[in-house]
C-alpha cells in the first residue's frame, strides 16, 4: 500500500492529524488500534465544547469524521519502520506494508506494565520496556521477552541476534502466526504461562511463571501492546528523550525531514486538548511537506 502520509496511533492526536492531513488532499493512512488509546475506556469532562463524553464516543466520532474526509484506518500495529531513500517503509502486524512520503508519530505513551513483584524494583537493572533501546546491553547474555502480541514476536526474534539465549513468555498469544514462526526459526524458546514475579538481588536473575517454572535470565523485556514511541522513533533516525518522549518544534517536526509527532508522545500535559491541538499542527504540516510547499 502506498500513500502520502502514515499516522501511527488512532487516539485523539492521530485522528485529528488525519482529519487535517486528508482535508488538504494528502492520501492518509492511520495505523493502530483505537482500543489502545489512552482515551479509550475513560470519561472526558474537560474538553472544550464536549461537556461530559466518554473517550470511546469521542474516538468513534473522530474516526467517522476522518473517514469522511478520505482517511483510511487500518486497525493493525506497526511492527517495523525504516527510511527508504526519500520514503518511509512500514510493516504492520497483519503483514501489510505501507510506503509513504511522511509519517506522524501519535502513539501516545506506553503505560502497560506487568504489575508483578520485582518489576518496578528492578527497572533499569534488567527490566526494560524497549528492546530496540537496550538490546546492545545484552550481547551474549540470557533474556526473556514477555508479551502476547506481534510486537513481542518481533522483539524476541531481534534479540536472538544479540543474546546467547532468548525466551518468550506469553499466556494469551495473539501474535501474527508468521511472526511467531520467524521467532521460533530464529531459536526462541516459548513458555505458555503468565509471569508471577521477577527475581534478583540488585539485578535481574530470574523470571518465575504462574505454573512454577523458573527461567534464569539476565534481562526481562516487557513488550505489551504496540511498539513504543522510542522504538519507532529510533527506526526513523529520531533520537527520543531520556523519558522516551519525542522532542518537536512549533510545527510538530522532529527535525528529521518528513517525520512529525504529536500528542502524549511529545510529553506532558497528557490531555485530550493538547493532543488534538498538536494533531492539527502535525497533520497540516505533514500534508504541506508531502506537497513540497516548504
Amino acid at each position: 500500500m502506498e500513500a502520502d502520509i502514515l499516522i501511527i496511533g488512532s487516539g485523539p492526536a492521530g485522528i485529528q492529524a488525519a482529519i487535517h492531513a486528508s482535508r488538504r488532499k494528502a492520501s492518509t493512512v492511520v495505523a493502530g488500534k483505537p482500543s489502545a488509546s489512552a482515551a479509550a475506556g475513560t470519561e472526558v469532562d474537560n474538553y472544550f465544547g464536549a461537556g461530559e463524553i466518554s473517550g470511546d464516543d469521542l474516538i468513534a466520532k473522530g474516526i467517522a469524521q476522518a473517514e469522511s474526509t478520505g482517511a483510511v484506518f487500518v486497525r493493525q500495529n506497526v511492527v517495523s519502520a525504516a527510511k527508504d531513500g526519500d520514503r518511509f517503509r512500514f510493516v504492520l502486524d497483519g503483514g501489510d506494508e505501507v510506503v509513504v512520503k511522511a509519517v506522524v508519530i501519535a502513539t501516545g505513551v506506553s503505560r502497560d506494565k506487568l504489575g508483578v513483584p520485582g518489576e518496578s524494583e528492578l527497572f533499569g537493572k534488567g527490566v526494560s520496556y524497549c528492546a530496540v533501546c537496550d538490546c546492545n546491553f545484552y550481547k551474549g547474555r540470557r533474556v526473556v521477552v514477555v508479551g502476547n502480541e506481534s510486537e513481542a514476536a518481533v522483539a524476541a526474534e531481534m534479540m536472538t541476534g544479540y543474546a546467547s539465549e532468548t525466551s518468550w513468555v506469553h499466556w494469551n498469544l495473539e501474535a501474527n502466526p508468521v511472526l511467531v514462526e520467524k521467532a521460533l526459526a530464529a531459536g526462541v524458546r516459548m513458555y505458555g504461562s503468565k509471569p508471577a514475579s521477577i527475581g534478583g538481588d540488585g539485578k535481574v536473575e530470574s523470571l518465575t511463571l504462574e505454573d512454577g517454572t523458573v527461567i534464569p535470565t539476565d534481562g526481562v523485556f516487557i513488550e505489551l501492546g504496540a511498539r513504543s514511541s522510542a522504538d519507532i522513533a529510533m527506526d526513523l533516525d529520531v533520537m527520543p528523550e531520556m523519558d522516551d518522549s519525542i522532542k518537536v518544534d512549533s510545527e510538530c517536526s522532529t527535525g528529521v525531514p518528513g517525520v512529525f509527532a504529536c500528542g502524549d508522545v511529545t510529553g506532558k500535559p497528557w490531555q485530550v486538548a493538547k493532543a488534538v491541538g498538536q494533531g492539527c499542527v502535525a497533520g497540516t504540516n505533514a500534508a504541506i511537506y508531502v506537497r513540497g510547499a516548504r
